[in-house]
């Protein structure tokens, strides 16, 4: 092993440590509305069905628990036609089936598939990490991080679009700090440089096509190259192979419904749900059945806009409000996901002491990584460091939407590659060197207050969520946790 390089060896770790659970719960289904559509979308594509869901061979298995309305549509048996997801994730699930079949087996075999793409985000994270930061320990120590996090780690059993979503967010970045390193080369041809552009413009096309709040970042990242690197014809380049991964489907949408339509049709009901005003800015049952019944995406999507800026109308100061919850959801403790899975008897039961101590495993790695992360943004470094506004783009970008529309704990996973080098930054660089950023000068003494401040309502947040759930952690841990059928 001390022979193999260090991204080859972490990847190694990485995969044995995500094909145990994969292994052990090989027999294990699936749980989630999200899980069962990107299957029914999976095997209709599979099945040369076009991207379809809710086939008529689905409907027994759907409504006991949805009465969907299909009136509102011209309900063909082989599904109803959608743009309410975007296209890659299901895309690749049936990649998967066409080469391992629809049976039985499907999921442990997605699952197989997905655990050689989680362990890549170890490698992957070394690569952006030393780039971005200039230092070997940085890529080493956050691609450790990642190979270890808890959550990722058992990510792959889930069928959802992280697992392909994470890859391709940190391959972006990785081929645009290429795309800068190969403009060095002087001398050479455009064709040689435009090519590190050309394949960042498809990757952050393949990104967004798997979850379309990346098309934020797609634009920032083009601005990025536009303006911090000063290579407009470059920026084109990337901006115009994003157009031509992302445009096929635009236009199928667009068709589909006769109007121009983006990669999905879930802003209005996301807007629906993060507005509702028995809602708190996250997803909530039973409102996420609300508009579901409805099949045309369109009217759907129409139909949410208006009732969230009903909602807003109705209560403006309501939506500050909103947007400080989000924000304490999007960084809260990852627990969300394991609560609705054992509490509805998906694992047994398990001892007190077991589930409390698993739910401490999988919340303290984003409390630390997290907190730390926030100091090491006091020490970055903004003049003359592009590689530092591109991280900057990246965060803004991801985070922001999800502050203003809908939030949950899962969706800060994918900047956590990032709050990981952010971490080894401050590690690396230790105590001292945030002693040196308060004393060089005012500015500075600024800068590390507001981390600290940030710092501070991480905790609180963290403090606040474990005393509003108390009730439902203390039921967790009792006899009957496992059988408390809890709704996500």
């Amino acid at each position: 092993m001390k022979r193999l390089s260090f991204p080859l060896r972490i990847f190694l770790l990485a995969l044995v440590l995500r094909l145990a659970p994969v292994i052990a719960l090989r027999t294990m289904g699936i749980g989630l509305d999200d899980m069962f559509q990107y299957d029914m979308l999976a095997r209709s594509i599979f099945a040369g069905n076009g991207y379809r869901w809710y086939a008529e061979s689905d409907l027994p298995l759907v409504l006991p628990y949805i009465q969907l309305d299909l009136t509102s549509v011209e309900y063909d048996p082989r599904g109803v036609l959608t743009a309410f997801r975007p296209p890659l994730y299901p895309a690749f699930l049936a990649l998967v089936y066409f080469v391992f079949g629809v049976g039985k087996g499907r999921f442990f075999a997605a699952r197989l598939v997905q655990t050689a793409l989680a362990a890549s985000m170890a490698p992957l994270t070394y690569a952006v990490g030393r780039r971005l930061f200039g230092r070997e320990q940085v890529g080493v120590i956050a691609a450790w991080v990642v190979a270890l996090y808890p959550m990722f780690v058992i990510y792959p059993l889930s069928l959802a679009t992280e697992n392909l979503f994470f890859v391709l967010v940190l391959s972006s970045v990785l081929a645009l700090l290429k795309a800068k390193e190969s403009l060095a080369q002087t001398d050479a041809p455009f064709w040689r440089k435009a090519r590190w552009f050309a394949l960042s413009g498809l990757f952050l096309g393949l990104t967004a096509l798997t979850r379309s709040v990346a098309q934020i970042f797609v634009l920032l990242a083009v601005v990025w190259v536009w303006f911090f690197l000063q290579e407009k014809r470059l920026a084109l380049v990337t901006f115009g192979m994003a157009v031509v991964v992302i445009l096929p489907w635009i236009v199928r949408n667009s068709m589909l419904y006769g109007k121009l339509t983006g990669i999905e049709l879930a802003l209005g009901y996301d807007l629906y749900l993060g507005y509702h005003p028995e809602g708190t800015g996250t997803f909530q049952y039973p409102q996420s059945l609300d508009l579901m019944t409805m099949m045309n995406d369109a009217e759907r999507d129409k139909i949410g806009i208006a009732k969230a800026l009903e909602f807003i109308r109705a209560d403006p100061g309501r939506v500050v409000y909103l947007f400080f919850r989000r924000a304490g959801y999007f960084f809260g403790l990852e627990r969300r996901a394991l609560t609705y899975f054992y509490s509805n008897n998906f694992f047994g039961h398990l001892p007190a002491a077991v589930v409390g101590g698993v739910l401490a495993l999988f919340c303290l790695p984003f409390m630390v990584v997290s907190t730390s992360a926030t100091l090491g943004l006091a020490l970055l470094r903004w003049r003359d460091r592009p590689e530092t506004w591109l991280l900057a783009f990246l965060l803004v970008g991801y985070i922001a939407p999800h502050l203003v529309i809908i939030a949950e704990d899962r969706f800060h996973l994918t900047t956590v590659p990032f709050l990981a080098m952010l971490a080894a930054f401050f590690w690396t660089s230790g105590w001292s060197a945030l002693r040196a950023r308060w004393n060089e000068s005012k500015a500075g003494r600024i800068i590390v207050l507001v981390s600290l401040t940030f710092v501070l309502l991480l905790v609180a947040n963290w403090g606040w969520e474990l005393w509003r759930d108390w009730d439902t952690l203390v039921q967790l841990l009792g006899p009957n946790g496992n059988t408390l059928y809890l709704s996500y």
